[in-house]
C-alpha cells in the first residue's frame, strides 16, 4: 500500500472518528438540555480556517511546509467533514432566517466549488497529456496565430501551384472562422467530441471537389486543423482550472467574512 493512500485512509479515517465524536455530543448535550450548537459552530469555525489556510500554503510554495499533495488531502477531507458538521450545527439542510440562509447559500455555492475544482484536478491533466500537445496556457493566443498562418500559407501555396480556389473558398467560407480563436469551449469542457466531428463533416464536404494535387495540400492542412483542436481543448481545460479560483477564493473568503461576524454576534448577545 502506497503512502498517499495510506494518508487517505488515515485522514478519512479521522474525519469520520471527529464527526462520530460530535455527533455523540451533541446528542449527549441535548439530553442534558444544553445547546450543541455551541461546541459545533466552534468546530465548524475551525475547520473553516484550516480550509482557508490551504490557499495560504499555495501563495507560500517557496517555504518547505507540509507537502501541497498533503495538504490537498487534508483539504478534501476537512471540506467534506465541514459540511457534514454545518448540517450538525444547524439541525437541517436549509435553516430559517435571512442572514442564515444567505450563509447557507454561500457554503454550498463554495462546498460544490470546491467539488468542481477536485474533479477539474482530478481529471483535466490526464486528458491533456493524453492529447499529445503540451502548451503554455499564456502562449495559446500567440500558438493559434502560428497554426492560422500556416493554414493560411498551405491554401495560398494550394491556389498559386494547381491554379484552383477549392481549398481557398472553404477556407474563407468555413474554416477561417475555426481557425481565427479558439472554438467549441463548453464541448471540450464536456469532453464532447464536437470539434472533431466538425472537422470530419467539413473534411466530407469538400473532400469530394479535390483533385489528387489539391488533396495533398488538403492532408497538411488538415493536419493542422486536427492540431487547433487539440490546442482548443488545452485552452477550455487551463482556462476553466484558472478561472475556477476567481470562484472559490472569493467565496471562501465571503465565507469566512460572515463566519466571523457570526461569532461575534453571537458572544455579544451571550454577555
Amino acid at each position: 500500500m502506497s503512502s498517499a493512500v495510506i494518508q487517505r485512509v488515515v485522514l478519512w479515517g479521522l474525519a469520520v472518528a471527529l464527526f462520530a465524536y460530535l455527533f455523540v455530543d451533541a446528542t449527549m448535550t441535548r439530553q442534558r438540555l444544553g445547546d450543541p450548537a455551541v461546541a459545533t459552530g466552534y468546530w465548524l469555525f475551525g475547520l473553516i480556517i484550516l480550509l482557508v489556510s490551504y490557499n495560504v500554503r499555495k501563495r507560500l510554495a517557496m517555504i518547505p511546509l507540509i507537502r501541497s499533495a498533503y495538504w490537498l488531502r487534508l483539504h478534501v477531507a476537512g471540506g467534506v467533514l465541514a459540511v457534514a458538521v454545518f448540517w450538525l450545527h444547524t439541525g437541517t439542510i436549509w435553516p430559517n432566517g435571512l442572514y442564515e440562509q444567505v450563509f447557507a447559500i454561500l457554503f454550498y455555492l463554495l462546498s460544490l466549488s470546491g467539488l468542481a475544482g477536485y474533479a477539474m484536478q482530478r481529471v483535466f491533466p490526464q486528458a491533456l497529456t493524453e492529447s499529445g500537445v503540451e502548451v503554455i496556457y499564456e502562449r495559446i493566443p500567440a500558438h493559434v496565430a502560428d497554426l492560422r498562418a500556416r493554414a493560411e500559407a498551405i491554401v495560398l501555396e494550394c491556389t498559386g501551384e494547381t491554379g484552383s480556389d477549392t481549398l481557398a473558398k472553404h477556407y474563407t467560407n468555413t474554416m477561417s472562422w475555426f481557425f481565427d480563436r479558439p472554438r467549441f469551449f463548453w464541448a471540450h469542457v464536456a469532453f464532447s467530441r464536437r470539434g472533431g466531428s466538425w472537422l470530419r463533416t467539413q473534411r466530407e464536404a469538400i473532400s469530394r471537389y479535390l483533385d489528387d494535387r489539391e488533396r495533398s495540400f488538403f492532408e497538411k492542412f488538415e493536419d493542422l486543423a486536427q492540431l487547433k483542436n487539440r490546442v482548443d481543448m488545452h485552452y477550455a481545460f487551463q482556462s476553466l482550472m484558472k478561472r475556477w479560483l476567481l470562484v472559490h477564493v472569493p467565496l471562501a473568503v465571503a465565507v469566512l467574512a460572515l463566519s466571523v461576524w457570526h461569532l461575534l454576534v453571537v458572544n455579544i448577545y451571550a454577555l
